[in-house]
């Protein structure tokens, strides 16, 4: 929290390179661990639009990932964690289904798809990427305790 990359919309990936392909390494590596659903780039500092998941016992990663499509008519309201917002959860209001397209490594497409907890992380994630946390999401009332939370913290 505070690191201006978190803030930052992250630049599209152009060229798969080594550069790309060990930041896909980390990522998958970072995200390989219990209690962590999602990583994005940014949140290890590379401003690039990629993100890891870890989601019942299925890790993956996309790069240049863009949400197509979200439920309208159906939400979730559960709380929210981030590993750039450390020991804090508050309610958090998501679509109940995500759907994000983008590609991987060999430049081929990937969709990845779900509700609940994998539509929660894919839409946390690509907040990230536009340079949001989720505590911007937050209602108001909720948003003053987290930011009293986070100054508490430091």
């Amino acid at each position: 929290m505070g690191d201006p990359v978190l803030r930052t919309p992250c630049e599209e990936v152009t060229e798969i390179d080594g550069r790309v392909r060990s930041l896909v390494e980390d990522l998958l590596e970072t995200v390989d661990a219990e209690g962590r659903a999602g990583l994005a780039a940014n949140q290890i500092g590379v401003g690039l639009r990629a993100f890891s998941w870890n989601i019942d016992d299925e890790i993956g990663y996309v790069i240049n990932p863009r949400i197509v499509e979200l439920s309208e008519d159906e939400y979730q309201d559960g709380d929210e964690g981030c590993l750039s917002v450390p020991g804090l959860w508050f309610p958090t209001r998501r679509a109940w289904y995500a759907r994000v397209e983008g590609i991987d490594l060999d430049h081929k497409k990937v969709v990845v798809e779900g509700e609940e907890l994998m539509a929660r992380c894919l839409q946390h994630e690509v907040d990230h990427l536009d340079g949001m946390l989720y505590l911007d999401r937050l209602d108001k009332n909720v948003r003053k305790k987290a930011m009293k939370a986070i100054r508490e913290q430091l």
